[in-house]
């Protein structure tokens, strides 16, 4: 049972504006001065210059986040009722704002847990724990986790954790990958927009599925269902989820390209599932050499899709970012039909909206292509943007009408 810190954190008088608009995340340089001894990971009350207090978080010297807010009411003491309380919290916005069917049930800072992520596929959780301070708390958060799910007749069959992020290694704690409890078959089935999928928890990418592209491939999948295409694109299409979404809809055909030998063989396991195995297909190919090369050859396509992975992970890379979106959207306006769709993300916090927009805009004028917004979307209701926490906002989705000039 954690008590009230008795670790005093003064910060300086002028911090980051981040921390001022409500931010959970105290840099190294916006400290002024400990008072206390703790070690890292301990929980420590904050203060502003003027002794105001501004609440409470899990302090770490090694890492470049000091200290992460684990709530901004002065005085809270952060406990296993505190932890339950934030569990529970989660899980109620979850029933009220998605299919719980499989979604993201804790999402870090957005959910006031900062440092961690845990996701649901059917009935496996699977947990990423990414802080010292929370890594601590780990296993109450996923026993009052459990207990919440139980009380709604949800059973958990086991815990798998995917905390083999670099990023540990810079909180001073060792990557880890393994079974939490019991072991299970790690290949789980999930359903999601009517389309079966195999999510493989222990060698997916991430936690194993990427879930916040949920609604965004629905609109896809609705507007294939309303156009009947007969040729569909999906690009970078990982295992295959915007082609299958696609194909559920109707379209005649679709072809799913990833460089990634294993994701392209687990898109055509999940097409199987979804005896889609004729209309929607599947190649092994990197998108900057493929898309010239359908260039060439004149071809043409009614939907084309662009879900690549972030061109960017900091700001010193966003300007060959902005070149490898500027090129994937200008060769994919190509190769859209004059009054085909073009649908187009990205997945970098780095690349803000702003930024992201104004590089569609720059592609088509290259390429004389007209865009008629459709829709703009952002990462699903699970995965919430809390405001002043800007890396909560990552995902942007466009989904365009694409116009010849004439």
């Amino acid at each position: 049972m954690e008590k009230q810190s008795a670790v005093l954190v003064y910060i300086k008088k002028r911090p980051g504006p981040a921390l001022k608009a409500g931010g959970l995340w105290i840099y190294d340089n916006e400290i002024d001065r400990t008072e206390g001894e703790f070690e890292n990971g301990d929980m420590v009350n904050v203060f502003d210059f003027d002794g105001y207090p501004l609440g409470c978080g899990f302090i770490n010297t090694r890492s470049t986040i000091t200290i992460r807010m684990m709530s901004r009411k002065p005085h809270t003491v952060v406990d296993e009722d505190f932890i339950e309380m934030r569990v529970r919290n989660a899980w109620e916005y979850r029933k009220s704002t998605v299919d719980t069917g499989s979604c993201r049930l804790v999402f870090g800072e957005a959910d006031f847990l900062p440092g961690i992520v845990i996701d649901k596929f059917s009935d496996v959780l699977v947990v990423e724990s990414l802080a010292l301070g929370i890594d601590r708390w780990k296993p109450v958060i996923l026993e009052k986790l459990k207990k919440v799910l139980a009380e709604d007749g949800i059973s958990i069959r086991g815990v798998y954790e995917r905390s083999d992020a670099r990023v540990r290694l810079q909180e001073g704690m060792e990557r880890f990958k393994g079974f939490i409890g019991d072991s299970f078959d790690t290949k789980v089935e999930i359903v999601e927009n009517g389309v079966r999928y195999m999510v493989d928890v222990q060698d997916g990418q991430k936690t194993g599925f990427f879930l916040d592209q949920k609604y965004n491939r629905l609109a896809v999948q609705n507007l294939c269902r309303r156009i009947q295409p007969k040729q569909v694109l999906d690009c970078f299409t990982h295992t295959g989820s915007f082609a299958l979404n696609a194909g559920l809809a109707g379209s005649a055909h679709v072809l799913g390209v990833d460089a990634s030998e294993l994701a392209v063989k687990q898109a055509r396991e999940n097409a199987a599932l979804n005896g889609l195995t004729e209309q929607v297909q599947f190649e092994c190919a990197d998108v900057f050499d493929l898309l010239p090369r359908l260039e060439q050859e004149s071809r043409k396509y009614d939907v084309v899709i662009l879900d690549p992975p972030a061109f960017t992970k900091s700001r010193n890379s966003i300007k060959n970012a902005v070149k490898g979106y500027r090129e994937i959207n200008l060769r994919g306006m190509k190769l859209v039909k004059d009054g085909g769709y073009l649908a187009t993300c990205s997945c970098s916090h780095f690349m803000d909206p702003e930024l992201f927009t104004k590089t569609i805009r720059e592609a088509a004028g290259n390429v004389h292509k007209r865009l008629r917004q459709v829709e703009y979307r952002t990462q699903a209701a699970d995965h919430p943007i809390l405001w002043a926490a800007d890396e909560s906002y990552y995902l942007k989705f466009y989904i365009f009408q694409v116009c010849d000039e004439k």
